[in-house]
């Protein structure tokens, strides 16, 4: 299922995301030779409707074209056949950036394989790159709290999010052999976002080793996932004045990374629904009493929440999540225990 290759021909760099099942058969794992042998990892396209990490690849090895990297590079191009189609995954397909744990499908094998490739080459440090479908800034995500993670992360941006769930994601398998970090890169599309990511690629490119800037904590907005936001599947969705069983408010997009005030109405529901939403914490306990109310049949929130990936693509909703919970986190406070490890948030 995965194939390797060590050169990314002037073909196959001339071709857009959805135009590159034309040149390879399918997931690829890339190894480029650099000055620095312990190589920076790239994962572009666990989500075939996120162009963003293709076109940061593109753009860096053009700008070596002449010259030797500085570090050794290596890239792994995911969903190449949903990217063809421009959808996050095909119904027939697991979610890419769900499958980097223990389990049957040839995906699950796959990612491993890619982990022990990379454990063998002594990777320096895992960049996966994405982007939202909702309107939210350009931040970074980590899975541990240590300086190196830290640092890595604020060398994108002053806005951080650590998260330990969903567990099956790339950053927190590869966090066990290196500092990771997964970038949020706007939509699909944003030429703001490409810059950024790409120079930030090209910038860690350059870094002899991960040092620990004093009091990091300070230049950074860190936020930590408390919880996801899912919509059953039964039920219909509406982000308009078209009726539904749940009809949200219009710019609900608009709230990501804003604190929202208790008692904000959220959505109108349907008179029979006493349990429009799933709301499951790190520890997959119902959160949904302790965090919202329904009064009058509006969805309202019992306490100041903050969204972060909060969509209004339908698709993505029934394939994902409507969005994440977030809260305000000190540093200080260390790693988040977590008491149910078998909870992954699939």
């Amino acid at each position: 299922m995965l194939t390797t290759l060590h050169e990314f021909d002037d073909a196959l760099l001339n071709l857009n995301a959805d135009q590159l099942y034309q040149q390879l058969d399918g997931p690829s794992l890339f190894h480029l030779t650099g000055q620095n042998t312990a190589p920076l990892f790239l994962s572009v396209l666990l989500h075939g409707n996120e162009n963003t990490g293709w076109e940061v690849v593109k753009n860096i090895v053009a700008r070596y074209k002449d010259q030797g990297l500085p570090r050794s590079l290596s890239v792994f191009v995911g969903n190449i056949e949903a990217a063809r189609y421009k959808k996050r995954k095909l119904d027939t397909q697991p979610d890419f950036n769900r499958v980097w744990i223990a389990g049957d499908n040839a995906e699950n094998t796959m990612m491993q394989e890619v982990v022990d490739a990379m454990q063998k080459r002594q990777v320096f440090a895992s960049i996966d790159i994405h982007n939202n479908n909702g309107l939210n800034p350009h931040y970074a995500c980590i899975n541990k709290l240590t300086p190196a993670f830290l640092e890595l992360a604020r060398a994108f941006s002053r806005m951080v999010i650590y998260f330990v769930r969903p567990r099956g994601v790339q950053s927190l398998a590869f966090a066990e052999l290196c500092p990771s970090v997964t970038l949020e890169c706007g939509q699909p599309g944003d030429e703001y976002g490409i810059q950024l990511a790409t120079n930030y690629v090209d910038n860690i490119l350059k870094l002899e080793q991960l040092d620990a800037t004093p009091d990091i904590d300070s230049t950074i907005d860190l936020y930590h996932t408390i919880g996801v936001i899912k919509v059953p599947d039964k039920l219909s969705i509406s982000f308009t004045d078209e009726a539904a069983d749940i009809q949200f408010i219009n710019g609900i997009e608009r709230l990501n990374f804003e604190e929202i005030p208790a008692g904000t109405s959220l959505a109108k529901l349907n008179s029979n629904l006493d349990k429009p939403l799933n709301v499951i914490d790190e520890d997959g306990n119902d959160m949904l009493v302790r965090l919202f109310n329904i009064n009058d049949n509006k969805l309202e929130n019992r306490v100041s929440l903050i969204p972060a990936m909060l969509t209004t693509n339908i698709e993505i909703i029934r394939n994902d999540c409507l969005c994440y919970l977030m809260e305000r986190y000190d540093i200080k406070r260390g790693e988040k225990p977590i008491t149910n490890p078998t909870s992954v948030w699939q």
